[in-house]
């Protein structure tokens, strides 16, 4: 049996593609990207609870594995590559200076907070 390098990348965002294929997710609605918005907007609340609620570091981690899958998958569904994305912002991210906002560090572009 050929198991997938679970420290890979390319093996998660397969397994993410297999599971959009398995529920032909873009025939039925599942990549409809506005429905994926608020499946996001979900997993958000989920990730809120298990905070705000003191609940496990494992919930904590399965939801945010769920986040993790609904924004691979949305890089499915609207055909861009997460991983480009990701890395290219990381580069604008480490050009960037931190600020202290109201007792709390901010890394941003500080436009609207001169």
């Amino acid at each position: 049996m050929n198991t997938p390098d679970r420290n890979s990348w390319d093996a998660m965002l397969a397994a993410v593609q297999a599971f959009h294929d398995k529920h032909d997710f873009r025939n039925t609605g599942g990549e409809e990207l506005n429905y994926r918005v608020a499946l996001m907007v979900e997993e958000l609340g989920e990730i809120s609870s298990c905070v705000t609620k003191g609940k496990s570091t494992a919930a904590l981690a399965e939801e945010v594995a769920d986040l993790l899958i609904l924004l691979m998958g949305t890089g499915i569904a609207a055909d861009f590559d997460l991983k480009q994305a990701f890395w290219a912002k990381m580069d604008k991210l480490m050009q960037r200076e931190a600020r202290m906002v109201n007792g709390r560090i901010r890394v941003s572009e500080f436009r609207d907070m001169e």
